[in-house]
């Protein structure tokens, strides 16, 4: 199977705080990619914009240095080709110096985007800023990063803002989890085959599992990450928008509203979380390790570096089907799935032969992306009918050959959608403060009642609280491993 790279229109992309660590990371190397893909037009150009007095030439190094330290064996022709594509100008987001610069370098009749690798803070000078200067038009799109804020109030703030200036058709709120492929191929295994969306539902799904197990810490990000948390650093975004795909109906085709009209109807008739249908943990040190509060900088923090929920959606489709979310740092592997484990069957024929295992379907967004469906078959050979369970597995870089083997990386994809105006993978607007709404009132319980989270260690597979989430109900959660 060949891998089709469908080209895009030429294109001015501007990203501010071009020198921080996600340009650094993520985006250029993502469009690095996509020009050796020949998916970048010669006419694109990649503008850099920060308060550095860098110039285009010490943004090109800057660009080499970082091609070369996450883009294994690049290098050569093809970096010095991709770098004559780079501009750079030095801009005061909050005042008037270097847009008029920015101006010049932004005029044509190519398609414009900005991306908003800064604060929050700023991203109200900036879009201000770039429509006082004539340089973003009705036709212009923006792309931002979260955090969408840190509460509803602070997010409707947010929302209000950029709308003064942009409509939010021309908004993209990144989430890089919707850009994995194996989270768009959720949507095509549902939708597109009979054989699963007509037993997608509490009639036939006993339970699912959602899974973003991280093997770091906080090293680095302590400061942000004791303001936020693992509810708000993953619950609000990354898992809720995992357990939207899911859960939500088919809409009534692959667009871009209809397909995030039905992810806001999950969110809304998400139930509200009793206490005793929420796990929260921080971990600690040892043996050489530092645990959770040292790495943070704060001796007494009741921040929690791992949560696990149990949601519960409240429609037809899933009344009585549990849905259970779990992510942490520092635990024992680094793995990101969904595991729908279907009912057992109503009854056994064959026996003491089989133990009734049910059907489980996982879908692997880290390592390794692909699904693997386990099913009950007899065991080859003779001496009567013994039952095994065995993995019918789709790693994509076996299942697609060439194809699968360089799937690409989620910035490299909802880049190009930005370009092509593609808002389906994005998140809209009133999907961020619907799920502030949910959230908020967890957050608070806690600190109304001064929940202090359990300690687990370092490596584990999170506190032994998290456990009676599931056993207390006949249920276990999968291995991270």
């Amino acid at each position: 199977m060949v891998s089709r790279t469908i080209p895009v229109e030429p294109f001015k992309l501007v990203i501010f705080g071009a020198t921080g660590d996600l340009s650094r990371r993520k985006i250029l190397p993502a469009l690095f990619r996509r020009f050796c893909a020949g998916q970048m037009p010669p006419e694109a150009r990649v503008i850099g914009a920060a308060r550095t007095e860098l110039g285009t030439d010490g943004f090109r190094k800057l660009a080499r240095s970082a091609l070369g330290e996450f883009v294994p064996g690049s290098g050569g022709e093809a970096v010095e080709a991709f770098v004559g594509h780079l501009d750079y100008v030095a801009v005061d987001a909050v005042g008037d110096g270097g847009w008029s610069e920015l101006a010049e370098l932004t005029r044509g009749g190519a398609v414009s985007a900005f991306y908003f690798s800064v604060a929050p803070s700023l991203f109200g000078n900036l879009a201000e800023r770039l429509k006082t200067h004539g340089i973003a038009d009705r036709d212009s799109r923006l792309v931002v990063e979260k955090p969408f804020g840190r509460d509803l109030e602070s997010a409707r703030s947010l929302n209000a803002t950029l709308a003064e200036h942009f409509d939010e058709t021309q908004i993209y709120r990144i989430d890089h989890y919707l850009g994995k492929e194996t989270v768009q191929n959720l949507m095509a295994v549902r939708f597109g085959n009979i054989l699963f969306e007509s037993l997608w539902s509490e009639r036939y799904i006993d339970h699912v599992q959602i899974t973003v197990a991280e093997t770091v810490g906080v090293e680095g990000r302590g400061q942000y990450y004791d303001r936020a948390g693992a509810m708000r650093d993953m619950v609000q975004n990354h898992l809720m928008q995992l357990l939207c795909l899911i859960a939500m109906e088919p809409p009534f085709r692959f667009d871009s509203d209809a397909v995030r009209d039905e992810k806001l109807k999950v969110i809304r008739a998400l139930e509200p979380l009793a206490p005793e249908d929420i796990v929260r943990g921080q971990y600690g040190g040892g043996e050489g390790l530092t645990s959770y509060r040292e790495d943070a900088g704060v001796p007494d923090s009741a921040t929690e570096s791992y949560v696990a929920l149990k949601v519960n959606i409240a429609n037809w489709r899933w009344a009585g089907t549990p849905f259970y979310l779990r992510t942490g740092k520092r635990l024992k592997s680094r793995v990101s799935e969904i595991a729908v484990v279907f009912r057992r069957v109503p009854h056994s024929i064959f026996g003491g032969q089989t133990d009734n295992t049910p059907n489980v379907l996982t879908i692997r967004l880290q390592p390794d992306e692909g699904m693997n469906l386990r099913v009950t078959i007899k065991e080859p050979g003779p001496g009567g009918m013994r039952l095994v369970e065995v993995p019918l597995d789709m790693t994509f870089a076996e299942a697609l050959g060439s194809a699968g083997e360089d799937i690409p990386d989620a910035y490299e994809r909802l880049i190009m959608d930005v370009i092509r105006g593609n808002q389906t993978l994005f998140m809209r607007g009133d999907e961020v403060e619907a799920a502030w709404a949910w959230t908020d009132p967890v957050i608070a319980g806690w600190e109304e009642r001064g929940d202090r989270p359990a300690p687990y260690d370092s490596y584990s597979t999170g506190p032994e609280e998290a456990l009676m989430l599931l056993h207390r109900e006949g249920r276990r959660w999968r291995e991270i491993d």
